[in-house]
């Protein structure tokens, strides 16, 4: 494998691809990544060891949604025994895997500490998630919380953006997939930027017309109906995307992208 550096304006192609790809299966992408996200979410609820599980996890399913995509995009209906392709690679590839995600709740935990240490105090939401949730939801400490998370999530994000493929697809060992990964999203900075930009605009773009539509057919009500399916769907084209930040990122021996 090399490192391979793309100029900026990959970035928007990045974006394009995960669109066009999810369009082509709309129904297998943002059902994979229901199951995703629903399974990680079911997982966190357990007691004590439930959250570090779904934790690490994460790289494991986030994998799972690119073997997904590289499927979409060969014309091909991903079927939802996808998500689990990091644990059918052989013995040694999966304990690679779950290395990894050890080492993947251990820093998010890291990263939630440390945000939690920062901000101060943050209230928590009362049981009922009714009276005072407004007062909590809007105090200062849970803003600073959730700034300092996204903060200090940035150098973990980009040490575990590519490592997963590394790991399954090419053999690398866990600890060098995460520098490997590190220095790749380094070098190709800009088309990352770009990327997450463009993804912004996606966003944004969206909900201005959920707004505009809202307005037209009944106010509130109706943005609240749609946001969450809509953010879901969104969600899932933002992760269809990220096999092809990692495609386009390394090249093969003889010179050619990853299969």
């Amino acid at each position: 494998m090399k490192l391979h550096r793309v100029p900026a304006r990959t970035g928007l192609l990045w974006v394009r691809l995960g669109l066009r790809t999810f369009a082509r299966q709309p129904l297998a992408m943002g059902g994979l990544f229901f199951l995703f996200i629903l399974g990680v979410s079911a997982l966190a609820m357990v007691p004590v060891l439930g959250a570090p599980v779904a934790l690490s996890l994460v790289p494991a399913a986030t994998l799972g949604l690119m073997a997904a995509t590289k499927e979409a995009d060969r014309g091909r209906f991903p079927m939802p025994t996808v998500l689990a392709t990091a644990f059918r690679a052989g013995r040694e590839r999966v304990h690679a895997m779950l290395l990894l995600g050890g080492l993947y709740a251990l820093g998010a935990i890291v990263v939630m500490a440390l945000s939690a240490l920062l901000a101060g105090d943050v209230p928590k939401l009362p049981a009922d998630g009714t009276e005072g949730a407004e007062a909590v939801l809007d105090n200062p400490a849970l803003l600073r919380h959730l700034a300092w998370q996204a903060v200090l999530y940035i150098p973990l994000g980009l040490l575990f953006w590519h490592a997963p493929a590394l790991v399954h697809w090419h053999g690398v060992h866990p600890i060098k997939s995460l520098f490997f990964s590190l220095v790749a999203c380094w070098a190709n900075m800009g088309a990352l930027l770009v990327f997450m930009l463009g993804w912004a605009g996606v966003f944004f773009a969206v909900s201005l017309v959920l707004v505009l539509l809202s307005s037209l057919l009944g106010g509130a009500g109706t943005l609240q109906v749609l946001l969450f399916p809509v953010a879901s769907l969104l969600s899932a084209a933002f992760f269809t995307s990220l096999y092809f930040t990692f495609r386009d990122s390394f090249l093969t021996d003889e010179g050619t992208p990853p299969a």
